[in-house]
């Protein structure tokens, strides 16, 4: 059974060792820069939720929700600002293609929908241009593009 579980002392180094295919990489931040990356927005009063994503006791892939924006982030877009996003998200390489993904963004979506950080209007994300895999997966959920960017992402929304 496919589940999420927060990113702990117990479970990182199963994190970590988690990875896309090579051709994947420009797509998404490598595991342990992401986890530095909720560390740096925790300790600073932001909000960060890594998480695990398990099937059984098999670590599968890695998500992390993140909640508003801070002083830190230059250039957030505006939708960034008292809104959830799906901050990272990948499957490793050895488990695409098997259903995981998007059973893992309804999970994701679940624990955004318990507002952990208080009510918000959407669930944002954004991705490369050219990950024609992820814009598939985000549609099939319900997300859809704005025409904004987040650097040189596509940025996509989904009404909460």
């Amino acid at each position: 059974m496919l589940r999420l579980d927060k990113v702990n002392g117990g479970n990182v180094w199963d994190i970590l060792e988690l990875r896309v295919r090579d051709d994947q990489r420009n797509f998404v931040a490598a595991n342990d820069i992401s986890i530095i990356e909720a560390y740096a927005a925790i300790s600073s009063g932001g909000y960060a939720f890594p998480f695990g994503i398990y099937n059984d006791d098999t670590p599968v892939g890695f998500l992390m929700i993140g909640f508003d924006s801070d002083e830190h982030w230059v250039d957030a877009p505006s939708i960034a600002k008292g809104n959830y996003s799906i901050w990272r998200f990948m499957i490793d390489q050895r488990y695409q293609h098997s259903g995981y993904g998007k059973a893992a963004l309804l999970l994701a979506l679940e624990f955004v929908r318990s507002f952990p950080c208080g009510p918000a209007e959407f669930c944002w994300l954004s991705y490369e241009p050219e990950n024609s895999v992820a814009k598939h997966l985000y549609q099939s959920a319900g997300f859809a593009e704005t025409g904004e960017f987040d650097q040189n992402e596509c940025i996509a929304t989904l009404k909460l």
